[in-house]
């Protein structure tokens, strides 16, 4: 089901890191950065606009390393940003994700007040981020943005993190990961998945209808707002131990152990989804980015294949809900740039080493409360939706101890209990991802 783009974007003026797949196997480091002055903060983004990549794609091979710039509200206050033009942009983007935490259900260990400072705090101002294929493109990188801040004394680096996928494309808990991406409409970038559509620009790029056939809500004026994209930035800890041995716990074999893991994710290791593969691994199919994501859930609405409460398929249930009515799934697809940051726990091991690892969420989209924050409360956090109120999402949800995940299965279903916390917030951001023009706006003395 492909239909020919009807929106023209303006890929000269939408930061790459947006649109564009990050190349894999990759190393990348985020760093944050606060200003103080806004003089040297305009000078910081007028020495970063030459180094941010475009939307439209580049044949030279040298253009693989690539710069992200975004912007906390509290940053974009400190540039100067006019205040009715602070009022414009989302309410959720204005109280910062650390104000939302409740909503959010951030709570407990996850809550703001362990956060990993200076993650959470009015301090944050500037979100980088920078990719590459290799090590030494990524140094390359990281110096034209290192040249960018350096000798600006009103501008300081205070926090940094590196991070990578590996050639696998596994994240700590072992499963591959960044399977599922939308093609979004009138980017020239295919989508894996032929029974999908491509979901209208306005989802993800400000300036452009999106799904409901409106423009979203765009900040002002309109060269600050159009083309830009919303950023949810967090820092997700991952329990690898505990995981491992819970499934040890709950399985007589390593058979049972793998399909056990499979069941919760929606996925296997590999990356084959349960609704091809549901009896066994397919390696060779994971590894097939044309048919590892070519798949709906509408043959298998009783769960049978993929529970529904599986994390996969929690996140995007596809056409599952197509009986609901109410409930149209492309207002809350997201694009994700989940990385791994911090060592994999070696295989086999199953005690807990105190070494920080875990996963670097990245969602970029046009609606913070529509996408980001409806999926993760109504979706992750929650279990109305699949018709299991009590169950969270079994990977990444809020669980206590207390929680069930149910598989349905022939001839009596099973159900896990006392499901501990397998991830943990240890802080985040929402930002703001200008076009190049807006960076430009940004920059000039006189906005």
């Amino acid at each position: 089901m492909t239909t020919a783009p009807s929106t023209d974007l303006e890929l000269d003026d939408i930061q790459s890191g947006v649109l564009h797949e990050r190349p894999s196997p990759y190393v990348g480091t985020y760093l944050l950065l606060r200003i103080d002055d806004r003089t040297a903060g305009r000078e910081l983004v007028r020495r970063l606009h030459p180094v941010v990549d475009s939307g439209r794609p580049s044949t030279d091979p040298a253009r693989d390393a690539w710069i992200t710039v975004a912007f906390t509200y509290q940053g974009l206050k400190a540039l100067g940003v006019p205040q009715n033009s602070l009022d414009s942009f989302a309410p959720e983007f204005q109280e910062g994700m650390a104000a939302r935490a409740d909503e959010l259900g951030d709570a407990g260990e996850s809550s703001p007040e362990h956060w990993e400072k200076p993650l959470g705090t009015p301090d944050v101002h500037v979100a980088l981020a920078a990719l590459s294929p290799d090590a030494a493109r990524l140094e390359a990188v990281v110096e034209r943005a290192r040249r960018a801040h350096e000798e600006l004394p009103g501008v300081d680096v205070i926090w940094r993190q590196n991070c990578y996928q590996l050639p696998t494309g596994r994240t700590s808990f072992g499963f591959k990961d960044g399977i599922g991406q939308p093609a979004v409409e009138g980017s020239g970038i295919p989508g894996s998945n032929r029974g999908e559509r491509p979901i209208k620009a306005g989802e993800f790029i400000l300036g452009y209808p999106d799904e409901t056939g409106s423009l979203p809500p765009m900040p002002t004026p309109e060269v600050l707002g159009r083309n830009g994209t919303y950023i949810v930035f967090r820092k997700l800890h991952t329990r690898v131990a505990a995981y491992r041995q819970y499934l040890r716990d709950k399985a007589s074999s390593r058979e049972e152990k793998a399909l056990l893991g499979a069941k919760m994710v929606g996925r296997w290791q590999s990356g084959a989804p349960l609704a091809l593969s549901p009896e066994r691994d397919d390696p060779e199919l994971g590894a097939d980015r044309h048919r590892n994501n070519a798949f709906l859930y509408r043959d298998d609405l009783r769960g049978f294949k993929c529970p529904a409460g599986a994390h996969a398929r929690r996140a995007n249930p596809r056409d599952s809900l197509d009986d609901e009515g109410s409930v149209d799934v492309r207002l809350h697809r997201m694009i994700r740039r989940g990385t791994s940051y911090g060592p994999m726990l070696p295989e086999g091991v199953l005690e807990d080493d105190g070494v920080d690892r875990g996963i670097i969420f990245v969602f970029a989209g046009a609606h913070l409360k529509r996408q980001f924050e409806f999926v993760k409360t109504q979706w992750l956090n929650d279990g109305i939706f699949i018709g299991a109120p009590s169950e969270k999402d079994p990977l990444v949800g809020p669980n206590d101890g207390s929680g069930t995940f149910t598989i349905p299965q022939r001839p009596i279903r099973r159900r896990l209990q006392s499901l501990p916390p397998f991830v943990v917030t240890r802080g985040g951001e929402y930002c703001f991802a200008p076009g190049l023009r807006a960076l430009r706006w940004l920059a000039e003395p006189t906005t």
